[in-house]
């Protein structure tokens, strides 16, 4: 039985076994080729990387002999460079890294600066380590190709090459060589069993040491707190205009109607009751016309079915009316101090629906999950689907609309859709806003 505060909902039918081996397969295979892809980008950050290492171990020597100390501001720019590559590798499959202040220009200023020290630290990582799981996990299905056509092309090898890895014995004759081609589902096996541990293994040093340091990088923060306040500006606007262009195309125009209706029954009353009592109908329907579309206005600035049935109600019938079958848990945790205010409320329930309606409209998904949590003081929000991927934050104005809406709360929004798909929306939002 589910705790209190935790919703659940899954309105889609049971499916057939076949459709979830396939479905699992499909996941399964892509997962593995995005790791494959993280690990092959991540072999050029390596390459780049072990070349940077080497050269600052150069100019490191060479510091001992004072000749060194000539170069250590192209050896730090280098180290730079190689660090902003591998920021931006990370930034394609998870939330994006700030790039650190100004490089130091001397030796001293690099010793004392922490950023400095931990991009050393991931330098000397990612070249040894990183370079070897890229290595190691690319092999894996060329060894698999290779094990499916040996048969072509083994009696072009020399007998004492003719043993292929894993096999246990000298391939002589065409049997053999045949027998070669099973062994090629093991090489498969392990690339889909360990590439995606390998990628997570090779990011995790960049993740914990690339970002810059919140205690001494404070102008990025000022300026993520002046962007935030400019996203805040223009979402408040953005907002204003469609509240006054709904009003504007919508409602008034329904309200015009009605009085110049109203005034041609009045005339028409003496001379013509039936022409009057047709036209005073006409009235009650531009009026209840605009009276609906005043309430679809309301409705958008601040739901009324928050206030009436909390979030995880109303999250519920968006997931019930969603056109894809979709999978809604929401754990706000009873033991958490409070609702979260309103408008952070109102925020997650437009983020939910217009994810939910972008779902519907281009991604091709057969299924969606929506999973809200609150941590603490932070509302966490994720979004995913099995569609065809590739949406673009910065194309669509839907995600552009999510990404302001994050922003003017000094949220977080991340977007992960690989060409293929998964796409995975996450929005962090803090509580007390």
């Amino acid at each position: 039985m589910p705790a209190p505060g935790h919703v659940t909902a899954d309105p889609a039918p049971p499916a057939a076994p076949t459709g979830g081996i396939r479905r699992a397969t499909r996941r399964v295979s892509r997962r593995t080729l995005v790791a494959l892809d993280q690990l092959g980008a991540g072999l050029g950050t390596t390459l780049l990387a072990l070349v940077t290492l080497v050269g600052v171990a150069l100019v490191a020597a060479g510091c001992l002999l004072w000749v060194g100390r000539f170069l250590v501001p192209a050896a730090l720019q280098a180290l730079r460079l190689a660090a902003d590559r591998e920021r931006a590798r990370l930034a394609r499959y998870g939330p994006e890294i700030v790039g650190p202040g100004p490089v130091p220009t001397g030796l001293r200023a690099a010793a004392a600066d922490p950023t400095t020290r931990r991009e050393l630290l991931w330098l000397v990582s990612h070249a040894t380590v990183g370079l070897l799981l890229s290595i190691i996990a690319l092999t894996l299905p060329l060894s698999a190709v290779t094990d499916v056509v040996f048969p072509l092309f083994w009696y072009l090898l020399p007998p004492e090459d003719a043993t292929p890895t894993l096999v246990p014995w000298t391939v002589r004759d065409w049997p053999t060589a045949l027998a070669v081609v099973p062994f090629s589902l093991v090489w498969l096996a392990l690339t889909v069993a360990l590439a995606p541990v390998m990628a997570r293994l090779q990011s995790r040093p960049g993740w914990r040491l690339l970002p810059p340091d919140p205690e001494t990088d404070l102008s990025v923060r000022v300026a993520q707190l002046t962007a935030t306040r400019a996203a805040a500006l223009d979402a408040h606007a953005v907002e204003l205009r469609r509240i006054e262009r709904s009003l504007h195309d919508g409602a008034q125009n329904r309200l015009v109607a009605v009085t110049v209706l109203v005034g041609a029954a009045r005339r028409a009353v003496a001379r013509d009751p039936a022409l009057a009592d047709d036209v005073l109908g006409r009235a009650q329907d531009a009026a209840e016309q605009a009276l609906a579309e005043l309430r679809t206005v309301v409705r958008s600035i601040l739901p009324p079915v928050l206030a009436d049935r909390g979030l995880e109600g109303s999250l519920a019938g968006l997931a019930a009316a969603c056109p894809v079958p979709c999978r809604l848990d929401v754990d706000l945790r009873a033991d958490t101090a409070g609702r979260c205010a309103a408008s952070v409320e109102a925020t997650t329930y437009f983020v939910v629906a217009e994810a939910l309606t972008n779902i519907a409209k281009h991604s091709g998904a057969r299924h969606a999950a929506v999973a809200v949590t609150r941590r603490d003081d932070r509302l966490l929000v994720r979004i995913h689907d099995d569609g065809g991927g590739g949406a673009d934050g910065a194309a669509g104005s839907g995600l552009a609309g999510i990404r302001r809406r994050a922003e003017a709360f000094d949220g977080r929004f991340a977007l992960t859709s690989p060409p293929g798909g998964p796409t995975t929306i996450e929005v962090e939002l803090p509580c007390g806003s």
